[in-house]
């Protein structure tokens, strides 16, 4: 695991996006991820139903989703909002 990608024991709902938003740091730069219901949903192979689901399943697979994530910061895979987007 590159250790200069770092994530804080933190995730919230993002009604808007329909997401669980968590922060990555890396040299000094926060970064936003965002991980769909949808990328949830299959992760898990289970639908999701409200915040509350969706928040759990992120923290069941926390690990596999920081992976990602690392993986996609690595390749500077942005998205227009400067973002990390991981979606089902």
């Amino acid at each position: 695991m590159n250790q200069s990608i770092l994530f804080p024991d933190i995730q919230t709902w993002n009604e808007e996006l329909n997401a669980v938003t968590f922060p990555a740091q890396q040299s000094g730069a926060l970064i936003e991820c965002v991980a769909s219901v949808s990328y949830l949903s299959q992760l898990s192979e289970q639908a999701i139903n409200g915040a509350q689901q969706a928040l759990d399943v992120f923290e069941q697979n926390r690990f596999e989703i920081e992976e990602q994530a690392e993986q996609l910061i690595e390749d500077e895979e942005y998205n227009a909002q400067g973002m990390i987007e991981l979606i089902g």
